[in-house]
């Protein structure tokens, strides 16, 4: 009889053993279902990675959705990528992208529970992506050789582990990050540490304003709304034009423009309202524990209700109460606060708004991954501890990339690093962290944690151009040039070219439109070729840029470097290019075709994670 039972002891003390219990592989696990975390986890899992979504609310989109930012800041005209794509779906529910247009706040306007929906809906087509709800991480650690053994958890479930080669943190204040021991800041460098012009001249830990956002909804009645406790009408007599406000220096708007600021469709509004008046509220909770930050997140979201009750009574809005029909919350609020700023991690690479202004004073822009058009846009209204701060109100920009570099903790290995928590500095943050540009970088940190894992490489090792090249095949921009549009023949060409420097974009701000064209029609010229030499020192350039001259410049450049080009490519690639007189002046487009076919120099000229030959 004993012996009958060994097989199966046997079998459960091996199963007991250490190193042989169940653990679930994952090529790459995704912590954070938010608006980095999304795009992340979808392209990670089209570029063939095994991938786990962990997302700590029942919802996807993180400040698109969770949070209810759904009004979305910026890149209108550069509408890449997924959040192109995120774009083309909002188009096929509402209609047109004119329907997206319901407020004067932003182009593109969704209700949070949609957005949701359509991230759901994306994630659920991918086969190689598995996604959890209301699940956090307790506890991660290095496994030598293997990656990381994560421990996650519902409430109220047993905790699991799973393990995976990379880890993207794409939480919204950098908390993997911190639990992996990456470096990092917190607030405000001093001007001697970054070199920027518009920082303070000592550092300190203030950070920007967070919002706990409330969606309103028009029910075409009168509908009640509980008086929170606590209310007095005169915490927001700075909120708009109203008669506590008569006499007061402010320059206010009327209370109709105030509610359509962030008007959405079917009667709903995005209560996010700027200033002293509105919801905004400081706090720095990022280094606080969970009992600190929910106490202050509580009183946030309190704020936000005598606000919306300040709207319904003392404005007159009685039609107006918290939606029914969005979030599957009690009280009918999002989920969390929308945090404009987050630990910030030391990088390869640091980006500041010196790069942002003056992008070819070094060779960052060669990397960049994804890129944005929004200003500087810091929030510190509610900011009241007395220290003086610069005037960083919307400061002027022109549009831009983010280099690759940003996403890669310089001492920690196996860690990608998205959301708000890449590395950059608190001003050049108040441009970078609006949601198209983050929804990029997550897209991003995807395709890098995805070659990262098959070829089992860490991410400080990788080659910029393979990221760079799976996002220009998914639609994505390198360099954001706002007058080659990413379905015109020549957008791929162009892009490489400009990230190679040897024809670069013009930036401008003009208003608000902040810009960088490319000028693909304009004529070639002699000056504008100046950046070739970076790449090709033997290169003779021509007086008269056309076809002809470039042609023999080109090929002087294949003969040196070995690069053999047969005549029946150059025939092929001057019909690609539309040029049918060889002794006519070329345009800038034409000739990033040429170089692009003839010479491919974005592949062949190898850089590094700065961007240097």
């Amino acid at each position: 009889m004993m012996k009958r039972f060994l097989p199966l002891t046997s079998l459960l003390v091996a199963f007991m053993l250490p190193g042989c219990s169940s653990i679930e592989h994952y090529d790459i696990i995704v912590v954070g279902g938010t608006t980095s975390g999304v795009a992340a986890g979808i392209q990670a899992a089209r570029s063939e990675a095994k991938v786990l979504l962990c997302s700590e609310t029942p919802w996807l989109g993180g400040m698109l959705t969770s949070t209810g930012v759904s009004c979305t800041d910026g890149n209108f005209n550069l509408r890449s990528g997924i959040w192109g794509e995120l774009i083309d779906s909002l188009c096929t529910h509402y209609g047109s992208l004119a329907a997206l247009h319901t407020n004067w706040v932003s182009n593109i306007s969704f209700e949070p529970s949609v957005g949701n929906q359509i991230f759901v809906n994306m994630c659920s087509k991918e086969q190689n992506l598995t996604t959890l709800y209301d699940t956090k991480v307790s506890d991660i650690r290095r496994v030598d050789g293997e990656g990381w053994d994560v421990m996650i958890g519902r409430e109220g479930k047993p905790s699991k582990k799973v393990r995976a080669r990379i880890i993207v943190d794409a939480t919204e204040l950098g908390d993997i990050a911190k639990m992996c021991g990456a470096g990092y800041d917190v607030g405000m460098e001093s001007k001697s540490t970054t070199g920027e012009e518009m920082a303070p001249e000592k550092a300190n830990d203030i950070v920007l304003d967070m919002t706990y956002v409330a969606i309103l909804k028009d029910y075409g009645h009168e509908v009640e709304m509980a008086r929170p406790d606590g209310y007095d009408s005169t915490e927001f007599a700075l909120s708009c034009v109203n008669p506590m406000s008569e006499g007061k220096s402010e320059s206010l708007w009327p209370a109709d423009m105030m509610m359509e600021y962030g008007k959405l469709q079917n009667g709903k509004y995005m209560i996010n309202w700027p200033g002293k008046g509105g919801n905004d509220y400081y706090a720095n909770i990022i280094e606080s524990d969970p009992a600190n930050r929910a106490e202050v997140i509580s009183e946030a979201k309190k704020h936000t209700l005598r606000f919306a009750y300040f709207i319904h009574d003392y404005l007159g809005y009685r039609n107006i109460g918290f939606a029914d029909d969005e979030y599957p919350t009690a009280d009918k609020m999002p989920f969390y606060p929308y945090y404009r700023e987050s630990r910030r991690i030391h990088g390869l690479v640091r980006f500041n708004s010196e790069d942002i202004e003056h992008p070819f004073r070094n060779n960052l822009y060669r990397t960049s991954i994804a890129v944005g058009d929004y200003p500087v846009d810091q929030h510190h209204s509610k900011y009241n501890g007395g220290e003086p701060l610069p005037d960083l109100h919307f400061h002027p920009i022109p549009s831009f990339g983010i280099p690759l570099g940003v996403l890669i903790p310089k001492d920690v290995d196996d860690l990608i690093v998205a959301e708000k928590s890449i590395s950059v500095s608190n001003i050049a943050n108040g441009a970078t962290r609006l949601q198209p540009v983050v929804l990029q970088i997550g897209q991003a940190a995807g395709a890098l944690a995805a070659i990262c894992a098959k070829q089992k490489i860490s991410p400080k090792d990788i080659d910029v151009r393979n990221v760079q090249n799976v996002l220009l095949d998914a639609g994505g921009y390198l360099m954001p040039y706002l007058d080659v549009p990413k379905d015109s023949h020549i957008f791929k060409a162009c892009q490489r070219i400009g990230a190679t420097g040897i024809l670069r974009g013009e930036g401008r701000s003009v208003g608000w439109s902040n810009e960088t064209r490319f000028y693909p029609d304009s004529p070639l010229t002699a000056e504008a070729l100046a950046g070739i030499k970076e790449i090709y020192g033997e290169a003779e350039v021509p007086e008269a840029c056309n076809a002809e001259n470039i042609l023999k410049m080109l090929s002087a450049i294949a003969e040196a470097k070995n690069l053999g080009i047969d005549e029946g490519k150059i025939i092929g690639t001057l019909k690609e290019a539309g040029i049918g007189d060889i002794a006519s002046t070329i345009t800038r487009s034409q000739f990033a075709i040429l170089i692009d076919s003839l010479l491919n120099p974005f592949d062949n000229a190898i850089i590094d994670i700065k961007g240097n030959t």
